[in-house]
């Protein structure tokens, strides 16, 4: 989608007029009356600071709102946000009546493209609300991850990781979409095998603050294997059983071997992109980004 030129630089007297000028290229720029607006109902972000947005509120009561509103036009004279939703909220928390906006002509995917990347670029979504932003545009435009790397601006590697967390039940998403698990608690929770013990731990962390390290070890001791009652204690193979605890902590097949001269440590992955999650896992986030 080729990018539009909106007009915006002819000062900010323009943002205000009451009449709607065009610029010919498909947007124009105009104030509208703030209950014209409607917001979208599919949008990434499903909730707001209220803190944040009433301090929003008062320096858009102080100054006015100096960037315009996106929007598209819908029947009956009313107006869909594309981009710009908390500006709106903001807007009518101040109690003002009209707002500038930029009416763009768009269809439904081009709108809910356009609003998904907005939302994800300005980078204030929570780990959940992005990881389903990035869900929706690769299943909505059918986009691989490469490709949706390239149209938000982030590394493969972070949208797998960012995508890994759908995974988890129900209940650890509604955590972390409340703030009371932060992202490095859910990508540790989800190298726990038992799902009852992995929603256990993520209520632990919820109520009791246990750091990721602490958290790490834990998903290790959930995911041993029981003993049966009365078995006697044997001895573990040191590299096996390094080996399992890999496995486990990666998610991933870990083979060590010790025998002869040079040892060696192995690692499976499935595919290159596997790959990329792999070293991101071993060598850190901005591995891959220095290549």
């Amino acid at each position: 989608m080729s990018t539009k030129q909106t007009g915006l630089g002819r000062g900010l007297d323009a943002l205000f007029t009451d009449n709607a000028r065009s610029d010919g290229e498909g947007s124009r720029l105009c104030t509208l009356r703030v209950a014209m607006i409607e917001p979208k109902t599919d949008q990434p972000r499903k909730t707001f600071d209220e803190e944040a947005l009433a301090g929003l509120a008062s320096s858009i009561s102080a100054h006015g709102l100096l960037q315009p509103i996106l929007v598209r036009p819908l029947p009956n004279d009313r107006y869909q946000i594309v981009a710009g939703e908390r500006r709106w909220r903001a807007s009518k928390m101040a109690g003002l009546i009209e707002i500038p906006a930029i009416v763009i002509e768009q269809d439904d995917a081009e709108a809910a493209e356009i609003s998904l990347i907005e939302n994800i670029q300005r980078q204030d979504l929570n780990p959940l609300e992005e990881a389903m932003a990035y869900r929706a545009l690769m299943d909505n435009f059918d986009l691989t991850q490469e490709q949706l790397s390239e149209r938000v601006g982030k590394s493969r590697p972070a949208i797998a990781n960012a995508l890994r967390l759908l995974d988890l039940p129900e209940e650890v998403l509604v955590m972390l979409r409340d703030g009371a698990i932060t992202a490095g608690h859910a990508r540790t929770l989800l190298g726990c095998r038992d799902r009852e013990a992995l929603i256990k731990l993520a209520a632990q962390v919820a109520a009791g603050g246990i750091s990721v390290r602490d958290l790490e070890k834990a998903v290790k001791r959930a995911n041993r294997p029981a003993k049966p009652e009365g078995e006697k204690p044997y001895h573990v193979d040191y590299a096996a059983d390094l080996a399992r605890r890999m496995t486990s902590h990666l998610g991933r097949r870990v083979a060590i071997s010790d025998r002869g001269v040079q040892k060696s440590v192995t690692l499976f992955y499935d595919d290159n992109e596997d790959l990329e999650i792999l070293l991101t896992q071993i060598c850190g986030a901005d591995f891959l980004d220095q290549i």
